[in-house]
């Protein structure tokens, strides 16, 4: 997926009154000093770029699942789907809340074992067992 972007990158300095607000939330949230490449195609549309923000922000934050667990599952959609840019970005999130290279290659055996039974019962079609099934 690297190479050249479809849409010019926005810089702050090039942004309008609404993107700037939005990318001053993620610096000031993100406690960081520099605004990432997704951001940047996405400030285009301003009102897709606040909408994705605010939806990363909300589900991103702390609740039943920690900040790593979150970014674990990120890093596991991500390669899953194929998304160069989401599998760096987010790798470099969980090791920034501490994940480890033992746990990015389990992490990883597991997303493509996952993949791999997915595709045999996809492909076989067992009937779900009914102890699978939820209970009333």
């Amino acid at each position: 997926m690297s190479g050249k972007p479809i849409v010019p990158l926005i810089q702050y300095e090039d942004a309008s009154e609404a993107v700037r607000a939005v990318y001053d939330d993620i610096l000031a949230f993100r406690k960081v000093d520099w605004i990432n490449n997704f951001w940047k195609v996405l400030a285009h549309d301003p009102a897709l770029l606040k909408r994705t923000w605010e939806s990363v922000r909300e589900v991103m934050a702390p609740g039943a699942l920690d900040p790593l667990t979150k970014e674990l599952i990120y890093i596991a959609v991500s390669a899953t789907n194929g998304c160069e840019y989401c599998t760096y970005s987010h790798t470099a999130a969980a090791r920034s809340k501490g994940m480890s290279e033992a746990q990015l290659m389990e992490l990883l055996a597991v997303v493509g074992m996952a993949n791999e039974t997915n595709r045999l019962a996809n492909g076989l079609r067992p009937p779900v067992d009914v102890q699978f099934e939820p209970r009333d």
